[in-house]
């Protein structure tokens, strides 16, 4: 049985998944890190693939853009497809000037312009945090990793360009890590459906000095926190 947005069979997604907004980025993961890989979606092009990292079996789907988008794709695996444990892997700009491009980001909290989970929470305000277990775990890897990372509140927006520079200085003040547009989304459906969840994101663009990533950076430079999420995941 499928859903209306995955075309795979229950069976062929595992209770531990891997998702990211771009499908290319999703493949790329899957034929680059996985073993006995099999496409588990095409449906719209959000590409999913299953297959196993240290034999351990796990599942990668791409979600596009966005809470709305990223809401369908995890209400799908949580109905669906059982799956209990999600990691968003994807890049995010910031506005701090101890950040800089190719940081890596845990969020451990997410504050948010979208008013969906307000609309979800009877119009109060709800407290989008991850899983601590995952955040824990995630942070281990990466000391034992060697490789650096920033853990804190990330900012997800409904709007990707942003003409209101207003938020951008409030987003300053409160040391705001990064600015995405998926998180808070995330967190909200992983504490309604009781799973765990953590996103973790690379910094590809530094809005306030106006540098950024090319396609293919962003790309060649997710290797580290790939690394991360491949290991936390598995734990």
């Amino acid at each position: 049985m499928s859903s209306n947005h995955i075309n795979a069979q229950k069976k062929d997604i595992s209770d531990k998944i891997i998702i990211a907004g771009d499908p290319v980025r999703v493949k790329n993961i899957a034929y680059n890190y996985l073993q006995d890989v099999i496409k588990i979606n095409t449906i719209r092009y959000m590409l999913g693939y299953t297959g196993y990292y240290k034999n351990v079996r796990i599942s990668i789907l791409s979600h596009g853009m966005g809470i709305p988008s990223v809401s369908i794709y995890l209400t799908e695996l949580i109905e669906f497809y059982n799956v209990k444990k999600i990691i968003r892997i994807g890049t995010c700009g910031s506005v701090l000037h101890n950040i800089q491009l190719n940081d890596i980001i845990i969020a451990i909290g997410a504050c948010t312009d979208s008013n969906i989970n307000r609309i979800r929470f009877n119009n109060y305000d709800f407290s989008a945090v991850a899983n601590f277990k995952l955040v824990l775990d995630a942070y281990k890897i990466s000391k034992k990793l060697n490789i650096p990372v920033h853990i804190g509140n990330v900012f997800t927006t409904d709007l990707f360009y942003q003409k209101d520079k207003k938020i951008i200085n409030i987003i300053k003040e409160h040391r705001i890590l990064g600015i995405e547009m998926e998180t808070a989304g995330i967190y909200f459906l992983s504490s309604l459906y009781n799973i765990d969840s953590l996103s973790v994101c690379t910094v590809s663009d530094h809005i306030e000095s106006g540098e950024k990533l090319s396609y293919k950076e962003r790309e060649s430079i997710l290797n580290k926190s790939i690394q991360i999420v491949l290991e936390t995941i598995c734990k």
